[in-house]
């Protein structure tokens, strides 16, 4: 680095979390797991990391902050700082792109992907995990669940489920209701599980397929080959061409193991695909208009109708983010919550009535405020629940089916009241 750099942050997570000594920092984090470093940035360095844009000179830089924070920036201290957020790969250059590669070759040929959250997210040992998921996430949720005054009727079976992807430790109460629901209702014959996640880090094309199976502690959720192949022959783009950004993200990991737990030894297989539809998202239009996303849902559809009775379709997806960790000026308050719990429910009342565009529609009016990250995932699995089509119309013309909205949550963070909120709904034959 030198005063003629220009240094360009690359596409990473941002977010503002507290700090003992400064108030508040901006952190950096890497979702696609080519570094497992995070980058703290305080306050006073801030005006100075938003202008690693790629245009300015490290010396333009230095000179423009300097005028916003009304005292001097030495060049050299914004030299030192573009060469340490380099070498921690968190700018575009060739540093990044030499790990990157090397990073990419590796995670390709392996195939097995390894539990990345495991000993931090929930509990690295088996023994451990177990007792967790019954005691704390599925117990808890059958305390909640209502006592039938008369003996209960057992469902259909269950084809499709959305289930949180927030951590499992605040989750807890929401992966219980999910899971309990698709333990109770699990067709025998089901043995193929469409996973359908966000991805958290950018993504070139609007879905990404694996052809990994996914380890857990409680062992590997083993991956479909024969169908991943069979989507990835008809997609008309590169379906493994943003597959790196499985390595770390964590919406179908958790998935994965709760998953492993509810089946035990129980043969079954996995079709993990992140749901991007960033480009979608950003202008605000339909993926319905798109040929090319709607003929990979198409192909989803076609396998589901080979397969039924045996495939079961999983949302890994939450929902709102808001307050000052995402952006937002301070925490919302009582009336603000209720009026996230209002619009959360209409979007939700949206999906239980399986109209996959009206749902789209709802959440992509108020993306920028409410920041549903669940968007893609959810709106793939209303598209191709079994008795889906590509037209509204198509599908209401068929006999409705029934969904229930198993448990809503707002999660909030006890030091500074940012919320996620999260659901889970399933879905039955």
């Amino acid at each position: 680095m030198s005063p003629t750099s220009r240094p360009a942050l690359r596409p990473v997570e941002s977010v503002v979390v507290p700090d003992a000594e400064h108030g508040r920092v901006l952190v950096l984090r890497d979702t696609q797991g080519i570094t497992d470093a995070h980058a703290m940035i305080p306050p006073t360095l801030v005006p100075i990391v938003a202008r690693f844009t790629g245009e300015l000179t490290c010396a333009a830089i230095a000179k423009a902050a300097s005028k916003e924070l009304g005292e001097d920036v030495p060049v050299a201290a914004v030299v030192s700082l573009a060469a340490q957020l380099d070498k921690a790969l968190f700018l575009a250059s060739d540093t990044f792109e030499r790990a990157r590669e090397k990073v990419e070759h590796d995670f390709r040929a392996a195939t097995v992907r390894p539990p990345s959250h495991a000993g931090g997210a929930y509990h690295a040992d088996a023994t451990e995990l177990r007792a967790y998921v019954e005691r704390s996430c599925f117990a808890r949720a059958r305390a909640r669940q209502p006592k039938p005054a008369e003996p209960r009727v057992p469902r259909p079976h269950l084809v499709g489920l959305i289930a949180p992807h927030i951590d499992p430790w605040r989750g807890a109460v929401g992966y219980g209701h999910a899971y309990t629901a698709l333990a109770d209702s699990l067709s025998d014959d089901a043995d193929t599980f469409i996973l359908f996640g966000t991805s958290h880090a950018p993504m070139k094309e609007p879905f990404a397929l694996c052809r990994k199976s996914f380890d857990t502690p409680l062992g590997a959720m083993e991956a479909d080959l024969e169908a991943i192949d069979a989507l990835a022959a008809t997609a008309r783009f590169d379906p493994y061409a943003d597959e790196l950004n499985h390595k770390r993200e964590h919406s179908l990991e958790f998935q994965a193991v709760f998953l492993r737990h509810v089946l035990g030894t129980r043969r079954a297989r996995i079709v993990p695909i992140l749901a991007g539809l960033g480009r979608h998202q950003a202008r605000g239009t339909n993926p319905a208009s798109d040929p090319t996303a709607t003929a990979f849902l198409e192909s989803i559809r076609e396998l589901v109708a080979s397969r039924p009775g045996r495939v079961v379709l999983v949302a890994g997806a939450d929902l709102a983010h808001v307050g000052p960790r995402f952006g937002d000026a301070r925490p919302y308050g009582v009336a603000e919550r209720d009026a996230l719990a209002k619009a959360d429910h209409a979007s939700l009342d949206r999906a239980l009535s399986r109209d996959a565009a009206d749902f789209w529609s709802d959440v992509a009016r108020d993306l920028d405020t409410r920041r549903v990250c669940g968007l893609a995932p959810i709106y793939s699995l209303l598209q191709t629940l079994p008795g889906a089509a590509s037209s509204p119309s198509s599908i209401t013309s068929r006999q409705p089916r029934e969904a229930s909205l198993l448990h809503y949550e707002q999660t909030v963070d006890p030091n500074e009241g940012s919320i996620v909120s999260h659901a889970a709904v399933a879905f039955y034959a």
